[in-house]
């Protein structure tokens, strides 16, 4: 009889080989004192550059196999190795203790691993991930220890490891690796985020798999339920062929839609956005037919660097967004940073609450000469594309207004300057804070339209910390509270003549997506890779049946009750 593993669905697909245990090179180390620091530098500078070297090729690699999406990662990879935040703390406790190398960069390497890993947001955890990945690279030269390359794995195998690092990731063949499953990790993870772009079946986060899994055992990864079946019978394999058979025609159909206009199977047009980080993200978002960017998170152009990004820096990388989608819309979040997302030459107070805390727009309107920045190369990209701009922690009116207001003195500002701007830009705000939603017939007077950013307003409306594991079971994105409130927001819209969307991770959720059909949602913003799910989930689902399941969708009183209505009355992919 099978045994079977829970885990982290990561990368849809099903999977059915012999198991792969990939092992993690031994890198234990003895501390020592060294009389001569200058040589231990001079190792750990040498260890650096081999490590450069190779991650320049990785990077290459990535680049032509996967994009230039994935291969970034490669080089945030190459900014840890040169950074002087990072390698200056190691040279200098070499010099003050007389610690051998692979001491020093241990412990500075913890030091940043457990300061990224306690932060509340899952893009600085993962952070942590790359300061590990590159700390094992560099020790493994120090140690003259050879690190296994995966990319020489030459038979059909599902990968069995503790940890996937980006590295070993971008390496794997999909010719033969046919998925992989590991002890740690979550669907945001890199490892994770690369294994849908190779589409290669992944279940991270079972917590002891390769204490449960031996060395060539018959195993099945089901990505779409976040399940390891270990030694299955010849019934279960037959099982698990026809539904690997019945996902690959699937993916087939939903690839045909790709230019196809997205509607509900009875003809009502929604539109399809994607949520991106980095022009970078562009390549996915034409390449999954997204009709627009419904999220451009500006933070990551603060990210991984020493000051603050210049105005002609800024306005590059809007241009090239707005360029890219050829007119569709583009809506770009104004700085969403503070609390939980730090820039350290900013150098921010700490916060006992910092979701609740100086953060967004919060910063901004304290830190006019950040803001104005931003909102001056914003407005000079303007003319390059159909530019929306959103203020993100919007929690007062008076907030909007006075944001607003310096938009218009800037934007007054380019034009003496004889600099051409837009006189088509949309205004609008995210919705995350209840005071926000319960208020929104209000705000509706004045926004252009609304963007509903789900992950921030579940968890506060429901008062349940999304990154803390001991509450996660409050995280409940269908929860009656929560859809009332949603359905608050798309009214009032409605009632002034604008449109609403959602760039929240509920957007592109299989469950919901009926759900905000009947709310009467006009945009659903996800990840680029879950778009042509929904354009097909949307074909097969009757608005007008939606809209008529409304008032029963609202009146429950629990989450359970909503996803059972749901699951009964629509089509599920």
């Amino acid at each position: 009889m099978s045994k079977l593993i829970q885990g982290i669905a990561a990368s849809n697909g099903i999977a059915i080989a012999k198991a792969f245990i990939l092992e993690a090179p031994d890198l234990t180390f003895e501390s020592k004192t060294v009389d001569n620091p200058a040589k231990e530098i001079e190792r750990l500078v040498q260890a650096l550059e081999v490590a450069k070297s190779e991650l320049e090729v990785v990077r290459e690699h990535t680049k032509n196999t996967l994009g230039n999406e994935e291969a970034e990662i490669f080089s945030a990879h190459l900014l840890v190795l040169s950074d002087p935040e990072f390698i200056e703390p190691i040279q200098e406790k070499i010099k003050a203790e007389k610690t051998n190398a692979e001491q020093a960069l241990d412990q500075i390497a913890t030091q940043f691993v457990s300061m990224f890993e306690t932060m509340d947001n899952a893009y600085m955890k993962e952070r942590a991930a790359d300061i590990k990945d590159v700390t094992k690279r560099v020790m493994a030269h120090l140690l003259g220890v050879t690190i296994v390359d995966p990319s020489t794995i030459s038979e059909e195998v599902v990968v069995i490891s503790d940890d996937l690092t980006p590295s070993d990731t971008a390496q794997l063949n999909k010719q033969f690796v046919q998925g992989f499953v590991t002890n740690v990790g979550g669907r945001t993870s890199h490892s994770s985020i690369m294994a849908r772009s190779l589409e290669i079946p992944a279940v991270v986060g079972t917590s002891s798999v390769t204490e449960q899994v031996a060395e060539g055992t018959l195993v099945i990864v089901d990505g779409i339920n976040g399940e390891l079946l270990v030694s299955p019978d010849e019934a279960t394999i037959k099982e698990y062929q026809k539904k690997r058979a019945r996902y690959e025609e699937k993916k087939a159909a939903w690839a045909t839609l790709k230019d196809e206009p997205t509607q509900t199977a009875d003809g009502v047009h929604v539109e399809l956005a994607a949520n991106i980080g980095t022009p970078a993200d562009l390549e996915g978002v034409l390449a999954n037919g997204a009709e627009g960017v419904g999220l451009f998170r500006t933070e990551f152009l603060y990210m991984g660097r020493h000051e603050l990004p210049t105005e002609d820096e800024q306005f590059t990388s809007y241009r090239k967004v707005l360029e890219g989608l050829d007119g569709k819309p583009v809506v770009i979040r104004t700085l969403d940073i503070g609390g939980d997302k730090e820039l350290p030459y900013l150098e921010l107070p700490d916060e006992l609450n910092p979701f609740l805390g100086y953060r967004a727009i919060r910063l901004c309107l304290d830190r006019p000469d950040i803001f104005r920045t931003q909102l001056r190369a914003l407005l000079r990209a303007s003319v390059y594309g159909n530019l929306k701009i959103m203020f993100p922690m919007i929690a007062t009116l008076e907030e909007f207004r006075e944001a607003k207001a310096l938009l218009e003195e800037e934007k007054e500002a380019l034009l003496a300057e004889g600099i051409e701007v837009s006189n088509t830009i949309e205004v609008g705000i995210m919705v995350e804070i209840p005071s926000t939603a319960v208020l929104a017939d209000q705000f509706a007077k004045e926004v252009d339209f609304f963007s509903i950013g789900t992950n921030d307003l579940i968890q506060y409306t429901l008062a349940a910390d999304r990154m803390n594991e001991q509450v996660s079971y409050l995280y409940q994105p269908y929860h009656p509270a929560v859809l009332r409130l949603i359905a608050n927001v798309i009214d009032a819209a409605h009632q002034e003549g604008k449109w609403a969307g959602m760039c929240g991770e509920m957007a592109g959720d299989e469950i919901a997506i009926p759900i905000l059909l009947g709310l009467g949602l006009d945009e659903f913003s996800m990840s680029a890779t879950s778009i042509l799910p929904a354009r097909s989930q949307l074909l097969e689902t009757n608005k007008q049946d939606a809209v008529k399941a409304k008032a029963d969708m609202l009146s429950f009183s629990t989450t359970h009750q909503v996803e059972a209505f749901v699951r009964k009355t629509f089509p599920m992919q």
